[in-house]
C-alpha cells in the first residue's frame, strides 16, 4: 500500500509505503491546538517508509507532558503540520491524519489523553482508550 500527501497550499508532498504501524487519536491540549480543532489524529509510520516528493519543510520543537521533546515538521509556505518525530530515536514517526490525500478509517483508531477530551466528543464504545499517553 502507498499512501500519499501534503499540505494544504501543493507546496510540500510525500508517500508512505507500506501501511501504518497505528492510527490513533490524541485529545490532548497541544493536539488540540496545533489542528484548531477538538483532537489530533495520528498515523504512525517507519521513517524508512516516509519520503518526501515535493518541497521540504521546516521544524520546531517541543516539550511533551512525558519529558520528551517533540520535533514538529510543517510547510514553509502555509504552515500546515505534516508529521511529527521524537528526538529519541523512535523509528517510527507521526503523520497527521489530516494531511492525507485519503483520510485514515477511525473506525478501529485508540484513543490517548482522553482525561483531556473536550465535553461533547464521544468515544465510540469499545474503542482502545488511554486516560494519557500508552507506555
Amino acid at each position: 500500500m502507498t499512501l500519499t500527501g501534503g499540505c494544504q497550499c501543493g507546496n510540500v508532498r510525500y508517500e508512505i509505503s507500506g501501511d501504518p504501524t497505528e492510527i490513533y487519536i490524541c485529545h490532548c491540549l497541544e493536539c488540540r491546538k496545533q489542528s484548531a480543532s477538538a483532537f489530533g489524529i495520528s498515523v504512525g509510520v517507519p521513517r524508512s517508509h516516509f519520503r518526501l516528493t515535493k518541497g521540504s519543510v521546516q521544524s520546531w520543537t517541543r516539550a511533551t507532558d512525558s519529558g520528551r521533546q517533540l520535533i514538529c515538521h510543517f510547510c514553509p509556505v502555509c504552515g500546515s503540520r505534516l508529521w511529527h518525530a521524537s528526538d529519541d530515536g523512535d523509528l517510527d514517526i507521526s503523520v497527521k491524519g489530516g494531511s492525507l490525500d485519503v483520510a485514515p478509517d477511525l473506525d478501529a483508531v485508540t484513543h490517548i489523553w482522553t482525561s483531556r477530551k473536550m465535553r461533547g466528543i464521544v468515544i465510540p464504545a469499545g474503542a482502545r482508550q488511554f486516560e494519557q499517553e500508552p507506555e
